[in-house]
């Protein structure tokens, strides 16, 4: 019972990852996604953190901090469960899978650069949330690149997902804790 559930969850999440990945050839998707992908990447997250602490003030580089802070928090457990849970990437697994020349060889779960572009979009859109409008589309493109270049499953991206939100959300009140308790 238990193994035919996991076959029938990995299966359905085959599906959908080739729903997206078979789009690959696409010219416009192609532009798009192996573009927008590098947002979630290690150089532009932290830039971005790092660009907003030092050359802004007030409201925005706050929201720099909680995001540098939420990056920081995001990748201990992301580096944790690829090291735990070593699942391999779709298109090694999967031999129709359309991938970009020189793909990355570290492990799929999680995905980092899901978790990344979430960890330091969720803390602007919490304090400035009308940002949400640029911001989630933003973060959501990435995570779908994630899967159109063959690199991620979506429980990877999902993860991902849920591993950015969660450490934007825990800085953010962690920031509003030091501010309300310095306030006092």
């Amino acid at each position: 019972m238990k193994t035919k559930l996991f076959t029938n969850m990995y299966d359905f999440e085959c599906r959908l990852f080739r729903s997206v990945n078979r789009h690959y050839d696409r010219k416009f998707l192609n532009f798009y996604f192996r573009h927008i992908t590098h947002l979630g990447g290690a150089i532009a997250t932290i830039t971005a953190s790092l660009f907003l602490i030092f050359f802004t003030k007030g409201l925005i580089q706050l929201t720099g901090i909680a995001s540098a802070i939420s990056l920081l928090i995001s990748h201990l457990p992301v580096a944790l469960v690829k090291k735990l849970y070593p699942r391999k990437r779709p298109y090694i697994t999967l031999m129709e899978t359309k991938v970009p020349a020189n793909p990355l060889k570290d492990h799929s779960f999680p995905s980092g650069h899901t978790t990344a572009i979430f960890s330091v979009i969720i803390p602007f859109i919490l304090f400035i949330p009308e940002l949400s409008f640029i911001l989630l589309p933003i973060a959501i493109s990435v995570g779908i690149s994630r899967m159109y270049l063959g690199l991620h499953y979506p429980s990877d991206v999902l993860a991902g997902c849920l591993l950015g939100c969660s450490s934007g959300v825990l800085s953010y009140f962690m920031l509003n804790q030091l501010i309300f308790t310095a306030a006092i």
